[in-house]
């Protein structure tokens, strides 16, 4: 089958390119390997760019159940400080929004192919990709966007990660007390192997998302029970939010190898790469829903443009690259004993820290690809 764009990947960054495309009247192909959506590792915060991008797209989040976020907190051991955000911002389950993109992509005329995964993207001719999926389907397009978030396709991955980083996800239902006290904050919780981010989402349902090093789940036993008590045991704020938690799965969602740091450098003539494929920045920004629907935005609107692949891939790597350095050099401090120790203190005497580097870790817009680029 042949169309004039083959998306692989059904999350943000997928759904919003092909409905991006499809508006403008491409005819367009997207392929996820889920048959339905499903909760993923994700912290489940949209920014105030988020929130932009979402609405051009004509995803109402409030009417989706969305939370509002007002404040940002940060907790080490026993100590916490506050601060507002300098945005409006949401939280929502990416079960729940990826539910609202592929029905706007369905709705926007996107053919949606679910339930099977690619197993290889070639070449087919020198103008043609060719997606050969596991049930031996093939899939043909001049280009070919690829958005298949922190999994790899074989012949097109990232490099390791070499800090061997592993993420869990939970759902909890708060005691009444915690609940009232989390409110309409997102938590950012450390320890001395990585961090966690705990805020409201719909329902009255928590999420809490953690990313630590290998080395630190090894040292609780390589199992989510003895990770949990020695998180607890490192950031008793955590230990006072969790206490008397009802869990809501069975067991954590788990994903590991993330390549935080990576901004893809170039790709082949025709193959967009977007979303996590094109730049992972560290969880702790809340920042990975923006950029996934920017990136989105960005390539849409240079395959409109008859921008070729070599030439946008570079540009938007130089797009992202300030604000990526700056969460690498952030998240490098938070890992650092004395700055956990001292952060909080600091951040009680000037709350504006965090408020700034909420803003500078923020993904800019270019007036060439402002959310217009996503509207009807």
């Amino acid at each position: 089958m042949q169309d004039e764009v083959l998306i692989l990947g059904g999350g943000v960054a997928g759904c919003a390119a092909s409905i991006a495309l499809a508006r403008r009247g491409r005819s367009v192909t997207l392929i996820e390997r889920e048959p339905t959506p499903r909760h993923k590792v994700c912290g489940e915060f949209l920014s105030g760019e988020a929130l932009e991008d979402l609405h051009a797209l004509g995803i109402d989040v409030a009417s989706l159940g969305a939370v509002p976020i007002y404040y940002v907190r940060l907790a080490a051991s026993r100590r916490a400080a506050e601060a507002p955000l300098p945005f409006p911002a949401a939280s929502l389950t990416r079960k729940a929004l990826d539910t609202a993109l592929i029905a706007a992509a369905i709705a926007a005329g996107v053919r949606v192919k679910r339930g099977c995964s690619v197993q290889s993207l070639s070449r087919a001719t020198a103008n043609l990709w060719q997606a050969t999926l596991d049930d031996g389907t093939t899939y043909e397009a001049p280009t070919a966007f690829l958005a298949t978030g922190k999994r790899d396709l074989r012949g097109h991955g990232r490099p390791k990660d070499p800090h061997q980083w592993v993420a869990f996800k939970m759902y909890y239902r708060l005691s009444a007390a915690q609940t009232a006290d989390l409110a309409d904050a997102s938590e950012l919780t450390l320890y001395s192997g990585g961090y966690g981010g705990i805020q409201p989402v719909e329902d009255g349902i928590t999420n809490f998302c953690c990313v630590v090093q290998r080395q630190y789940f090894a040292r609780a036993g390589l199992r989510w029970e003895g990770l949990l008590a020695k998180m607890q045991q490192d950031c008793p704020h955590l230990a006072m939010r969790l206490d008397g938690a009802e869990p809501l799965l069975d067991k954590p969602i788990t994903i590991t190898h993330i390549p935080y740091g990576y901004i893809r450098r170039a790709t082949e003539d025709g193959l967009y790469c977007i979303g996590d494929q094109a730049a992972v920045i560290p969880s702790f920004t809340g920042d990975g829903i923006s950029i996934a629907l920017h990136t989105a935005r960005r390539a849409a609107a240079a395959y409109l443009a008859a921008e070729p692949a070599p030439v946008f891939q570079p540009k938007l790597r130089s797009a992202l690259l300030p604000q990526m350095r700056l969460a690498e050099v952030a998240a490098d401090g938070l890992n650092n004993a004395l700055a956990r120790a001292v952060l909080p203190f600091c951040l009680r005497v000037w709350p504006g820290a965090m408020r700034v580097t909420a803003r500078l870790t923020r993904v800019t817009q270019p007036a060439a690809v402002a959310p217009e680029a996503f509207a009807n």
